[in-house]
């Protein structure tokens, strides 16, 4: 019925920048709080940033000043600028979303995750 799709990952060196999009598709009538989390190799999956459907930020600790989310309801899409990047923040990145179907049904959905390696 509806899918995240996430993108944008790769591979960048130390400092260097990149932007995630999270593109929902499917039997959407609505989309309210959509989060990105990550998960490193041995480590539990963790908040980067959420987003409310009125467009209020909020960010974990590891995310604070180089990362910023934001989102076009338009396009039912949520980005993730991501700068200043470290070799720690080296992930696979998910997004995760609430979604109100055309039959007003609310569903939790979760998309395929982006990976993101950062090289010292």
């Amino acid at each position: 019925q509806v899918q995240l799709v996430e993108s944008g990952g790769g591979l960048v060196q130390a400092g260097g920048s990149l932007r995630l999009s999270c593109a929902a598709s499917g039997s959407i009538f609505s989309i309210n709080d959509v989060g990105w989390y990550r998960q490193a190799p041995g480590k539990q999956r963790e908040l980067v940033a959420r987003i409310t459907r009125g467009g209020i930020p909020s960010y974990g600790d590891s995310a604070k000043g180089p990362f910023t989310i934001s989102r076009d309801n338009a396009r039912n899409t949520v980005f993730l600028q991501m700068n200043s990047l470290k070799p720690e923040d080296t992930a696979v990145y998910y997004c995760n979303a609430e979604i109100v179907l055309t039959s007003r049904a609310t569903v939790n959905v979760w998309g395929q995750g982006t990976q993101v390696t950062v090289s010292s």
